[in-house]
């Protein structure tokens, strides 16, 4: 479907431990490129810029908290989880895929801006390019033309239920 490109670990270090933290530089409109598929006061969930696998999107809060569970209040913490969900049902109803990896990544070393990965499997994917595998960026990552991510992010915006929320 897509070639793969490499992926440069070192320099995405550099920025993600040295630069301004990712997100809030997206939230305040300071990055370009970045596919958004939906964003509410809470939440914002937009496609991976480094994708690993097809239809690999990131949620996370708009508020900068750094904690997984410790910076959110049980109900703020029960609000992000729904938009997880929601956000993970329309990628599944867009992009099929035999499982869907949801996982937090992140570090006080860098990516400091708790957010969580949503990653399809491909159907027919080997079980040794599974699970963590997937993601690996030393991989490569797939080569989307911008206008395939613009409309890949829409197509999983129509997919919302957005009343659900």
């Amino acid at each position: 479907m897509n070639n793969r490109k490499p992926f440069d670990l070192d320099d995405y270090i550099q920025k993600i431990q040295n630069g301004p933290c990712f997100i809030c530089e997206m939230l305040a409109g300071r990055l370009q490129g970045n596919h958004v598929i939906y964003q509410n006061e809470l939440f914002i969930a937009f496609l991976n810029k480094f994708p690993t696998l097809y239809g690999y999107a990131l949620v996370a809060p708009v508020a900068h908290k750094e904690q997984v569970t410790g910076d959110f209040t049980l109900d703020e913490y029960l609000a992000l989880q729904r938009a997880i969900y929601q956000v993970t049902e329309a990628v599944r109803r867009t992009v099929e895929s035999e499982r869907t990896y949801i996982l937090s990544l992140g570090s006080q070393q860098g990516n400091r801006h708790v957010h969580w990965h949503i990653a399809p499997a491909p159907f027919g994917l080997p079980f040794k390019e599974q699970q963590l595998e997937a993601l690996r960026t030393a991989n490569g990552v797939l080569e989307i033309p911008e206008d395939k991510m613009a409309e890949l992010a829409n197509r999983i915006r129509q997919n919302m239920k957005l009343d659900d929320l």
